[in-house]
């Protein structure tokens, strides 16, 4: 049996990074058709569009310039640690910035 990898080329990986943009911010979306508990407005999807979508190009961008494959995880999971923190202080406010959710 012959073990044969999937090849992603760049452009394939733009695509994926952006339908997958794409289908979390869908969550939302069908959670406020479902629950008055999720209120989202223009401005949150926007917000959650540029941060998402933001992260994922330079995760591609990461991946383009380094070559060391431990390199590419560091950066990737620094970008990754920094988004969820952002993400955090958007929602509840765990640094307590002016930026803070309620």
């Amino acid at each position: 049996m012959e073990n044969k990898l999937i090849k992603i080329t760049p452009n394939q990986r733009l695509a994926i990074i952006v339908g997958l943009v794409g289908l979390l911010l869908l969550i939302p979306l069908v959670a406020m058709q479902f629950t008055q508990e999720v209120k989202w407005d223009a401005f949150d999807f926007v917000v959650a569009g540029v941060l998402l979508l933001g992260t994922g190009l330079l995760c591609e961008l990461v991946l383009r310039l380094v070559r060391s494959t431990k390199h590419r995880i560091i950066f990737c999971g620094v970008l990754l640690l920094i988004l969820f923190l952002v993400w955090a202080e958007l929602a509840v406010g765990i640094f307590g910035t002016r930026f803070a959710g309620s």
